[in-house]
């Protein structure tokens, strides 16, 4: 299709053979729903809506107005008939950059290492969404360009915790190879719903992103790439879990995935809770309303990057960095009836 439209961006996904429309932004938020042949025949309002958990007609109808497109790049109407064997696209626009916490507590710095208490809200690097509100933009305000300290993994926007930094490029090398070579092992804190039956377990489902839907998910398959997590209770409350997960692979969303795929998703997560992707579509369209919220549990999905252990890049040996649980998780765990003492047990 994109060589019938070779005036139009590609879109920046490469697994899409889908041009971008003319007017929108290049990192727009894509959906594809590939007709089946039971839904052949159906208008274009009513087939989203059956694509789209807990959707209204009215809504539905909004949604293709602002925002549907057929596979060739044309504008879908409500009334538009879908046909068998067609992608259906939607194309969102991206968010606008909000306000976000720019305070970064120190954990531990040295001669190579600076190491920060990411708080939530806040992405690693510059989007479509964000700029200024990133931390790699903040720390080249507070350092300068030249001097500031160089990222060497992602954390999400709403996950909080430990984020390591190196403060020279030679050390960066270093420790980026480590994560690329799992040999860092990470450590994280989730608040989950539901009581995990058993104390520790490993988790090892494959993963890859769908075939149809948000294009931002990935999903349990068994055609997928290897995705290896260990875990172990912490802490339990009625209705709800501390867990403790330590990944072996580092595949995008995948301790949200595998605590999903256990029945047991993480609370507050927008894409991957009982109602899957839904409230994450309805807070484009009205924001987090309270409703919106009691649903979720919470503002942001409850996990915590907690700990790193290394090889320090200079002397070799291993060191083992903390990030105390943010200030909204230890209530979080408070309101649903445990203690704060086990959130920063080691």
């Amino acid at each position: 299709m994109a060589s019938a439209h070779s005036n139009l961006p590609e879109a920046k996904h490469a697994h899409l053979s889908f041009a971008l429309p003319a007017g929108c932004a290049e990192n727009s938020i894509i959906l594809s729903f590939p007709v089946a042949p039971e839904f052949s025949g159906m208008r274009m309002d009513l087939f989203i809506q059956s694509r789209i958990p807990r959707l209204s007609r009215t809504r539905a109808q909004g949604i293709v107005k602002a925002c549907g497109y057929r596979q060739d790049g044309a504008k879908s109407r409500p009334s538009d008939l879908v046909r068998t064997g067609e992608t259906v696209y939607l194309v969102r626009p991206p968010f606008e950059e909000p306000s976000a916490t720019r305070e970064l507590p120190v954990i531990y710095e040295d001669e190579a290492i600076y190491a920060i208490n990411k708080p939530p809200g806040l992405p690693v690097h510059p989007s479509a969404s964000y700029h200024r509100n990133t931390v790699s933009f903040i720390l080249q305000e507070q350092y300068g360009h030249a001097h500031a300290p160089h990222i060497t993994h992602r954390l999400d926007r709403e996950t909080s915790g430990l984020l390591l930094c190196s403060k020279a490029m030679q050390y960066e090398r270093i420790l980026k190879y480590d994560f690329e070579t799992r040999k860092m092992k990470k450590t994280y804190l989730a608040i989950v719903r539901g009581e995990l039956a058993d104390e520790t377990g490993t988790i090892d489902l494959p993963m890859k992103r769908p075939d149809a839907g948000l294009h931002l998910l990935m999903e349990v398959r068994k055609d997928g790439l290897p995705a290896i997590t260990d875990y172990r209770v912490r802490a339990r409350v009625p209705g709800h879990t501390l867990v403790e997960m330590s990944p072996r692979t580092g595949r995008q969303h995948q301790l949200r995935v595998h605590l999903s795929a256990l029945g047991h998703s993480i609370v507050g997560d927008k894409l991957y809770g009982p109602e899957r992707e839904a409230p994450f579509l309805e807070s484009l369209e009205t924001g987090l309303t309270p409703a919106l919220l009691l649903r979720l549990g919470h503002d942001r999905h409850a996990l915590h990057a907690f700990k790193l252990s290394f090889s320090h890049p200079i002397s070799k040996q291993e060191l083992t960095l903390t990030a105390p649980l943010t200030p909204d998780l230890q209530q979080l765990w408070v309101q649903l009836g445990g203690q704060e003492e086990p959130l920063d047990a080691a």
